[in-house]
C-alpha cells in the first residue's frame, strides 16, 4: 500500500510538474555520438535522481526508525498527515523562500556547468544535483519516508517515488517534447489526489488501529508489522 501511493505521487509529480523539470530534461546532452550512448546518459541521469531519493530515504528513515524507538512516531504520522493537508490549501511560498534561493543557486551553478560536459558520469552527477532540487512533492515523500519508521522502508519509499518520476520524465528527454499544457492541465488533479492519499495513509498509520498493513500498532521500540 505504502509503496504503491509512493510510486503514484512519483507517477502523478511528474505528470504534472514536467513543465517545471522538462526544460532540463531536454537540455540533457549527448554521452557520445551513437544513439546508445544517447539512451545511456538519460538513463545515467534518471539513475542518479533515484539514487539521491534513496539516500533521503537512508536519512529520514532513520528520523522515523528513531522516533519509534522513541515513542512518538504515531504523534508525527498524525502530524506530517496533517500537514499534508493544510499544504494542500496553503501557499507555495516554501519553494521561493530566500534561505532556500542561497543554498539552492550555487546548485545551480554547478549544474550548469555539468550540462556542457557530454559523458555517462557528467549526466548522473547532474541526476544527483537534481533530486536535491526544492520540490513539494518530494517534501511530501519524505515524508512518507519517515512515517515508515525504518532506513530500509525509507530508502525503499523514495526509491519507488523516484522510479514513478521515470516514465514521464525519460519519455520528455528521448523524444524531445514537453509534455502539452493542456494535457497538463487536463491532469493536474491527480498531485492533490495522490497528495491526499499519502496524507491519508500518514493519519491511519498514526491512529495505530491495529489493521495489518494499513494502521498497523506502533509500539515503542519496535517496527510496525508491515516492515517486519
Amino acid at each position: 500500500m505504502e509503496l504503491g501511493a509512493a510510486f503514484l505521487l512519483g507517477f502523478a509529480g511528474s505528470l504534472h510538474c514536467a513543465g517545471m523539470c522538462g526544460p532540463l530534461a531536454l537540455a540533457l546532452p549527448p554521452a557520445g555520438n551513437s544513439a546508445a550512448g544517447f539512451l545511456a546518459g538519460r538513463l545515467a541521469y534518471n539513475a542518479g535522481r533515484i539514487l539521491t531519493y534513496g539516500l533521503l530515504g537512508v536519512v529520514f528513515g532513520l528520523i522515523g526508525q528513531a522516533m519509534l524507538l522513541a515513542g512518538v512516531q504515531r504523534w508525527v504520522s498524525l502530524a506530517l498527515g496533517l500537514a499534508l493537508l493544510i499544504g494542500l490549501v496553503a501557499s507555495r511560498g516554501l519553494i521561493r523562500w530566500t534561505p532556500v534561493t542561497r543554498l539552492v543557486n550555487p546548485l545551480k551553478s554547478h549544474m550548469a556547468v555539468l550540462l556542457r560536459q557530454r559523458s555517462l558520469v557528467s549526466l548522473g552527477v547532474l541526476g544527483l544535483f537534481n533530486g536535491l532540487l526544492p520540490c513539494g512533492l518530494v517534501y511530501v515523500a519524505c515524508a512518507g519516508a519517515t512515517a515508515t519508521g525504518h532506513v530500509g522502508s525509507g530508502v525503499a519509499y523514495l526509491a519507488t517515488f523516484g522510479l514513478g518520476t521515470v516514465p514521464m520524465m525519460l519519455a520528455i528527454s528521448l523524444s524531445g517534447k514537453l509534455v502539452p499544457a493542456t494535457l497538463r492541465l487536463r491532469l493536474r488533479g491527480l498531485v492533490p489526489l495522490s497528495v491526499l492519499l499519502v496524507a491519508a495513509l500518514l493519519i491511519l498509520r498514526g491512529m495505530a488501529l491495529g489493521i495489518p498493513y494499513l494502521s498497523p500498532e506502533l509500539a515503542p521500540g519496535h517496527a510496525a508489522c508491515c516492515h517486519e
